[in-house]
């Protein structure tokens, strides 16, 4: 056998040295490839689907005042289209609109306004009857608002006496029933108007422009230079 020689011991060396080298980090490159796909895997699997994150956030069934949901989301924008209170002029909001905290969190959704028995109900802007009957014992009106998107906007009424079938349509300014006397969360007598869209209920004062907001009861002044009958 041919003894190898100095130079020639030295390079077989640096050739072996190299490929140990090379098989060494093939392997640990495979590890690493290894350990990330592992932890993608566990990240997925544990990762809620979006599925069940949609349902979450729908919440249960639609009702015609809108189930127990009170969520509110910042993309829930309100167009300021009413016409009108849906009584009197400028009535007394005996509550206010307060969102809850959580879907069944206490809260107030919707506004009290003040307004005796028997009190002309209108609808605030143009739309169509998409409820009129009981619930729970007392009567309610809703009116989906013409214009306003998929799912629109849906105002209800209670405690009212509807005046008008479910299906017709309304036009901002008409009756569409009476207060009740009975079936009132109010110490006094009143009416509360809600908003939603879909499940999400909204500040219904949203929906009234600032001159028919702030306007308060007409008044006659005095011409200057007529005397006074």
């Amino acid at each position: 056998m041919r003894r190898l020689g100095r130079s020639e011991g030295r390079g077989w060396r640096e050739r072996a040295g190299t490929a140990e080298g090379s098989g060494r980090g093939g392997w640990a490159w495979r590890c690493v490839r290894l350990v990330l796909v592992v932890a993608v895997t566990v990240a997925a699997l544990l990762a809620p689907s979006a599925s069940r994150l949609l349902a979450a956030g729908t919440g249960n069934a639609a009702s015609p005042t809108g189930g127990a949901g009170g969520r509110r989301t910042a993309d829930d924008a309100v167009p300021a289209i009413a016409r009108t209170w849906p009584v009197g002029v400028r009535p007394p909001v005996l509550r206010g609109w307060e969102p809850p905290a959580t879907v069944y969190g206490p809260g107030h959704r919707g506004v009290d306004l003040a307004a005796p028995p028997g009190t002309p109900v209108r609808a605030v802007a143009d739309g169509r009857v998409s409820f009129a009957g009981r619930v729970a014992g007392k009567g309610v009106v809703a009116v989906e608002l013409a214009g306003t998107g998929d799912p629109p906007l849906r105002t209800t009424y209670e405690p009212v006496r509807a005046s008008v079938p479910e299906g017709a349509e309304v036009t901002a300014g008409e009756v569409i029933g009476t207060v009740e006397a009975g079936g009132s969360h109010c110490t006094a007598a009143c009416v509360h108007w809600g908003l939603l869209r879909g499940e999400a209920y909204l500040d219904p004062l949203s929906l009234l422009p600032p001159w028919l907001l702030h306007r308060g009861p007409s008044r006659l002044l005095p011409v200057l230079g007529v005397p006074l009958p």
